[in-house]
């Protein structure tokens, strides 16, 4: 008969090691964060009304009035030319706590005349992502650039499927106009071809061309309904452009078909090309487009052109 010794062994009869607890990981305060969003509305609401401040009527076409006694712009001034509600920008110069869409952001931006330094500070301050297209040029690769440089005398340009211009060579930035003299959130096609007096000079065939835009734009943004930066360039061209509305009421979808296309450049006359798209990502991604003269006059007026702008750099 096997007995079973009821003794413990030396193992369990051991006491058992000290084990050091682990360091307790710290808690917030109550109300930390509630303290921190608080102190960044705070600055918001700051950072605007000395924008404001700045900012006299005669700058955004206001008159002055003999009664002014605010400094700058008065708060339903700025809503005005921001097309949103007086009480909703009170309270957000008041810091009080409300949500701000990139919209928004962005038509205060404009209104308050921020450079681009300012305006990244504003969304940063808003915690919300800037949808313009100046803080997707960094995304491309170096390799993009010279290839753009590379191709020249022919004009050829990047664009993303929303058609902000985030790239350019140097004769694609004088073909319709002074591309460089535009400010970066402004350098969207679309938005020239409908509000910019050069650009619609410059398009001979300019009722069909922003027929087409529309179309193909309203069939790209099918994949990009819920995106800040797409609905932000539609409502800010719905609120200037009638055109625009008229176009986007009829509900036309066309997908790009690269063809021919004719400027008529203020500084060597009429150009006609053959468009090539070469795309640099998934479809309706980024693409590169490359203008090749149709014919012998339009290339010695490319060449032209090439060189008006390279020696007056």
């Amino acid at each position: 008969m096997t007995v079973t010794d009821p003794s413990p062994s030396p193992e369990a009869a051991a006491p058992p090691r000290h084990k050091r607890a682990p360091e307790p990981t710290p808690e917030p305060a109550p109300g930390a964060a509630w303290a921190a969003d608080s102190e960044r509305r705070e600055e918001l609401a700051a950072f605007l009304r000395s924008r404001r401040e700045r900012i006299t009527p005669e700058q955004v076409g206001l008159p002055r009035g003999p009664r002014r006694r605010t400094p700058g712009l008065r708060r339903e001034e700025v809503a005005h030319l921001s097309a949103v509600g007086v009480t909703w920008y009170t309270w957000l110069e008041q810091a009080r706590d409300i949500q701000v869409s990139a919209q928004v952001l962005d038509s205060l931006s404009r209104a308050l005349m921020l450079d681009a330094s300012e305006r990244a500070h504003l969304f940063a301050l808003a915690g919300v992502a800037d949808p313009t297209p100046a803080a997707e040029t960094t995304a491309l690769p170096p390799g993009v650039r010279q290839m753009l440089t590379q191709l020249e005398p022919f004009p050829a340009c990047v664009q993303n499927a929303r058609y902000d211009i985030l790239a350019h060579n140097r004769t694609y930035g004088r073909l319709l106009g002074d591309l460089d003299a535009v400010p970066a959130e402004d350098r969207n096609c679309m938005w020239l071809a409908f509000t910019d007096t050069g650009w619609r000079t410059a398009m001979p065939d300019h009722q069909e061309t922003i027929r087409l835009m529309v179309a193909r734009f309203r069939s790209r943004m099918a994949e990009h309904l819920a995106e800040p930066a797409w609905k932000a360039l539609l409502a800010r061209l719905e609120q200037t452009s009638p055109e625009f509305r008229e176009l986007w009421q009829r509900h036309e979808v066309a997908r790009a078909v690269d063809k021919g296309k004719r400027f008529l450049n203020p500084l060597v006359g009429m150009l006609s090309f053959t468009y090539h798209g070469l795309w640099l990502s998934p479809a309706e991604g980024a693409r590169m487009g490359v203008y090749v003269p149709r014919d012998e006059q339009t290339r010695e007026r490319v060449e032209r052109l090439h060189r008006l702008v390279t020696e007056g750099a």
